[in-house]
């Protein structure tokens, strides 16, 4: 159950909620259920660099866009132009593992084309990345948050697709500040759009939380057996099935989406930040949180990022060490490459 924490321990546990999820889930990325199983069989824990964890293009995403909404006050325009910024110098930072179709977009925002055209079709997860934090804020106003959730996708996708899924991990923020009842949010998802395939999705999750499916069988009846894929449409049904299933238990929720393969940073990072806004950064384990070592962006700039984003005085980004986000890169680049040769090996 919800527990009563201020709107900025919600938001800090969101943030640092998704950044755990994301560098936990982050070594597993693209391997399928099986194999993660043959791989760490133990106890989860970070395993990107030497027991520690980084985050990756879905925390940045997420911050970027908390640093928008901090300029914009409320203003969608504001938010839109910031947002649109912050993707273009994110992109020419080299990030490693940047989505295609966000990668076209930075592109073509860099070409000249408006943040309001900019977006190119495609169905993948990058504005579900950013969403969490979004209906965190507007929390009570419906119409803002649709609204900054269809600028902040449209900068990127433009399939209606991605677009509801973004709206649907909104709208789980926005509940669980309110506190309302299981069956208005399972009303408000089935809101969210009259596509067939949501639809049936969203029935899924009703029955298979209602007849205690795990989340492994859960994604199996999505039909994604071996691996979670990065459409909008399995990662965010699997990443709220997680929450919903082992809510208030952080570390349950983040094993088994794990455990489902595929998209894992991004399925992570999504259930993360909800399970951190449900219980702030108390439910998130210790030793998870400690070994989260990153940097120019790291656990302390990210709270303050968290409490800017609540104070009602500055409207100023937080800044970071932007020299220092290449050589970061280019580690990190480094460590996935590591990474990919080892996954030439056996077990296989």
């Amino acid at each position: 159950m919800t527990t009563q924490l201020t709107i900025h321990e919600r938001i800090l546990g969101l943030l640092l909620g998704g950044a755990v999820g994301d560098a936990i889930g982050l070594p597993a990325e693209g391997m399928s259920a099986e194999r993660i199983t043959r791989w760490w069989p133990g106890e989860l824990k970070h395993r990107f660099v030497f027991g520690h964890g980084m985050i990756s293009d879905d925390t940045e995403h997420a911050t970027m866009t908390s640093q928008a909404l901090i300029v914009s006050a409320g203003d969608v325009e504001k938010f839109r132009h910031s947002l649109a910024w912050k993707l273009r110098w994110w992109f020419l930072g080299l990030p490693a593992g940047v989505g295609l179709a966000t990668a076209r977009a930075c592109m073509r925002l860099w070409l000249g084309v408006s943040p309001e055209r900019s977006g190119v079709h495609s169905a993948g997860n990058g504005p579900a990345m950013r969403s969490a934090v979004i209906g965190a804020v507007f929390t009570d106003n419906e119409a803002q948050r649709r609204e900054f959730v269809r600028a902040s996708t449209r900068l990127t996708h433009t399939d209606p697709r991605a677009e509801t899924a973004a709206l649907a991990v909104a709208e789980a923020a926005a509940w669980i500040v309110r506190g309302d009842s299981h069956k208005q949010f399972q009303a408000k998802l089935l809101a969210l759009s009259e596509d067939g395939e949501w639809l049936h999705a969203c029935k899924l999750l009703v029955d298979g939380l209602n007849s205690g499916q795990s989340v492994k069988q859960f994604a199996e009846v999505l039909g994604l057996k071996s691996a979670v894929t990065g459409y909008a449409f399995h990662t965010v049904p699997v990443a709220l099935f997680a929450w919903l299933h082992h809510r208030g238990n952080y570390r349950d929720i983040i094993q088994s989406v794990i455990q489902c393969g595929g998209d894992t940073d991004t399925t992570a990072a999504i259930a993360g930040s909800l399970a951190g806004c449900d219980a702030g950064c108390a439910g998130i384990p210790n030793a998870w949180l400690d070994n989260l070592k990153d940097w120019p962006r790291s656990k302390n700039w990210i709270g303050h990022v968290a409490h800017r984003l609540v104070s009602r005085d500055v409207k100023r980004p937080v800044c970071f060490f932007w020299s220092g986000i290449i050589p970061r890169n280019l580690f990190f680049l480094a460590t996935v490459l590591v990474h990919g040769l080892r996954r030439m090996l056996p077990p296989y």
